[in-house]
Parts: structure tokens; C-alpha cells; sequence
């Protein structure tokens, strides 16, 4: 399997991510432990999860997919094969985002514990904070990093000013920088990403780690009107996909996934993988037949002409 240098944090990561955002949700332990049994036997090396995962799942109280990582690490004996990463400062509870250094050393230690490890891979700032400065945020990682309990940190949802302003308070002030960005970018939610916040990433060697690769499942062409909405958990989150660009994106995907007998899903994620700038799209799996899915994505190459017809489909 290709593996990808992730910015300068010194990890090599395969093109694709595995999302634990499912397990204890729509994918319990036995589930998740098979997702992941399959997913690293094909030389997949990455998890990405977060210690809010799956608060939002009635009776949890979040932490579930941390602790189902930790118990299948624990049970594979495996936790030098594989890279966590994992992220802080969602509300859990404490009524609002922190990335205050209290709540950073707290939560880290939670974290830990679930996960059954000494140290967490990446640590990521999952949204920004406007109540706490940059070098509060960055000096309580500082500490974390000089512990050995994180490797390196990175941060999710910030736009360019903002992460711009965060590399240079950590130039100024001698503190760890973001070294990966974890932003939303898929085929039609390009906007964010592609222009300004790309081009600082790769001018900075920002790894880049992204999110909802498949526009909340819109992309696997299983949702094509409202009456297909119904059709998992997350269906209510697609109907803002449903306009005239959205059809055009899955024609598009129709028309180069037929080209290669493979499903639109796998086009899609095949597309960013292939994007300048892109280390590696996240995507997450409740079945075997999914897992399998990812792993065509990952090995699927795209032509220039196939890249170029799903460009201009999604073009803004």
C-alpha cells in the first residue's frame, strides 16, 4: 500500500483514512472490530476519531469510538501498526467548544485512557475557539508533546485567516505549530478549501486530512430525490445536495464510474485523493461490502480525462 508523508509530522499515512465517527453508533464493537480487522489487513494504517464520538447517539455520552479503538488495539495487539488520531475540545458537556489548557489536559488524559495507550498520534483542535488565545492552545499541546503523550497536533474546521494567525503566533512564540488540516472537501463542498486554505497548506507542508468525502453519503448516488432520504440515519442530511449542480456532480460520477465498473462512491473519494494538496480523505464504513469499497477507492486511478470531466461538473 502507497503511503503518504503527512506534512511534517513525520508519519506516512496510506491515501485513505478510516472514520471512527460510526462505532458506537451504527456500527457496534463486534461490528467495528471486523471494520477494522479487514480495513489495516489491506495495509491501511490510519483512524481518525474524536472524543465526542458519538455523544449525539441517545444514552451515550461520548468517548464510544475512543473505547472501542482502545479495547480492539488492546485486543490485536497491534498498537504499533496503527496511527490515532484523535481530537478535542467539542462540548462534552461543558456547555460550549474549548481549547482552553485546562480542558486540553483534562480531555487528553480521557482520551488516553480510552484509547489504552501511552500516546495519541495526532491530536487535533476540532473547532476553533474565539474565547481562548492561539499560544494558550498551542503551549498546553506543548506540554503534551514534551510528556510523550502526543506526537503531533494538527486542527480541524479553521479557515485560512485563522490558521494563518495560528502558524504565526507558534513561529512567534516558539510553540508547536498545526502541522495537519482537517477541513470539509468533497466534490461539491469545494468552496472552503479549494483557493486561499489550500494554498496556504501546501505552502506551508501542511498535511491535509479531509472530512465528509462523500457529502454525507449524497455521493454514493443513493440519494437521487427526497424520497430516497429516508433511507439510512444520515438521509436528513443530504437534501441540501439535491439542486441542479448536485444532479450534474452525479452524472458525472454515473458517467466515469461506468468507465471504470466501479461504484460513484469510489470516484468520488478517488477524486480527492488525487487532489493537489490532499494527503488523504477520511471515509467511514458500517459493513464489510463498504470496507471493501474503500479499498477499491483507494487503489482506483483516475485518467485526466476522467478528472477533468468530474472538475467541471463540480466547478462552482
Amino acid at each position: 500500500m502507497e503511503k503518504r508523508r503527512l506534512g511534517r509530522t513525520g508519519l506516512a499515512i496510506a491515501p485513505l483514512v478510516l472514520g471512527g465517527n460510526v462505532f458506537g453508533w451504527t456500527a457496534d464493537e463486534k461490528t467495528s472490530f471486523d471494520l477494522l480487522d479487514r480495513f489495516f489487513d489491506a495495509g491501511f494504517n490510519a483512524i481518525d476519531t474524536a472524543d465526542a464520538y458519538s455523544r449525539w447517539v441517545p444514552g451515550n455520552k461520548g468517548g464510544e469510538s475512543e473505547t472501542i479503538i482502545g479495547n480492539w488495539m488492546k485486543s490485536r495487539k497491534n498498537r504499533d501498526r496503527v496511527i490515532v488520531i484523535t481530537k478535542v475540545g467539542s462540548d462534552m458537556g461543558q456547555g460550549k467548544k474549548d481549547l482552553s489548557a485546562t480542558w486540553i489536559e483534562k480531555e487528553s488524559e480521557a482520551s488516553l485512557k480510552r484509547l489504552q495507550t501511552d500516546v495519541i498520534d495526532l491530536y487535533l483542535s476540532h473547532w476553533p475557539d474565539p474565547t481562548v488565545p492561539y499560544d494558550e492552545t498551542l503551549g498546553a499541546y506543548q506540554k503534551l508533546i514534551e510528556q510523550g503523550k502526543i506526537r503531533s497536533i494538527g486542527a480541524s474546521n479553521l479557515d485560512a485567516s485563522q490558521l494563518e494567525t495560528a502558524l504565526k503566533v507558534a513561529s512567534q512564540k516558539s510553540l508547536p505549530r498545526y502541522e495537519v488540516l482537517q477541513p470539509e472537501y468533497n466534490l461539491y463542498d469545494r468552496s472552503s478549501f479549494d483557493g486561499p486554505l489550500r494554498d496556504l497548506c501546501v505552502r506551508e507542508e501542511l498535511g491535509v486530512i479531509s472530512y465528509y468525502g462523500l457529502a454525507k453519503g449524497f455521493l454514493s448516488g443513493k440519494y437521487r430525490s427526497k424520497a430516497d432520504l429516508g433511507k439510512s440515519p444520515r438521509g436528513g442530511g443530504v437534501e441540501q445536495y439535491l439542486d441542479q449542480r448536485g444532479f450534474r456532480i452525479l452524472k458525472a460520477l454515473d458517467a466515469v464510474s461506468g468507465r471504470h465498473s466501479a461504484k460513484p462512491a469510489e470516484v468520488a473519494l478517488a477524486w480527492i485523493i488525487a487532489r493537489p494538496g490532499v494527503t488523504a480523505p477520511i471515509a467511514s464504513a458500517t459493513s464489510l461490502p463498504q470496507v471493501e469499497s474503500l479499498i477499491r477507492a483507494a487503489e482506483l486511478k483516475l485518467s485526466a480525462a476522467d478528472i477533468a470531466e468530474l472538475d467541471a461538473a463540480s466547478a462552482l
